[in-house]
């Protein structure tokens, strides 16, 4: 056993650093949780984008969960999404009919994550919009942010979330189109174009 004088302050040795948990990726993430659109539907749409920290580096280890409404804007109360084997207890994977409007996502090893659904329709006043719940180690309680698909400019504007905020920060819950049916949206946790979040109380 090392014995340290603590009467010498140049003997007591640092406590070595360590990341804040907690950590997602062990249990959460499940096979198939980016394909939230049924098989082979014609009005499936690819969101990807990046997560980073407010220096910018990427998160290789969040976790994203959207929730989305149908194109009729109806909310989804099909099952499904994280099917088991009733014998086993093993997971099934998605049924691949039934649209949940649920999925959730691993980032990888550059922070990038991606997943494909349909494109909501329009609910009440709010223009259409993708929930987005964010989990990642620092994080003690996670965030919530939303994704708002780009094609209808005056749709967006009457939006009553998007119309009170500035257009630096507004442009932060727009994802950027990019080739057909494919769409960006980057997620920055902290620091210059941090994305907007949402508190619910």
């Amino acid at each position: 056993m090392t014995k340290i004088d603590t009467s010498r302050p140049e003997s007591v040795l640092p406590t070595p650093s360590h990341t804040v948990g907690p950590f997602y990726g062990h249990a959460l993430p499940f096979r198939g949780g980016e394909d939230i659109a049924p098989l082979g539907h014609p009005d499936t749409v690819t969101l990807h984008g990046y997560v980073t920290d407010g220096a910018g580096d990427p998160l290789p280890d969040a976790l994203i969960e959207l929730w989305g409404a149908d194109p009729d804007g109806n909310l989804p109360t099909a099952d499904g999404s994280m099917r088991r084997d009733p014998a086993s207890g093993g997971f099934l994977g998605r049924n691949g009919v039934e649209f949940t409007g649920w999925g959730r996502i691993q980032t990888d090893a550059n922070g990038h994550w991606y997943a494909r659904t349909l494109r909501p329709g329009a609910r009440g006043r709010s223009a259409p919009y993708i929930s987005v719940c964010v989990f990642a180690r620092g994080l003690l309680v996670h965030l919530y942010t939303r994704i708002y698909l780009p094609g209808d400019d005056a749709v967006l504007t009457a939006d009553p979330l998007l119309s009170g905020l500035e257009d630096g920060r507004r442009d932060t819950l727009i994802a950027v189109a990019e080739a057909a049916g494919t769409y960006r949206f980057d997620i920055r946790l902290q620091g210059e174009g941090e994305t907007v979040f949402l508190e619910f109380q």
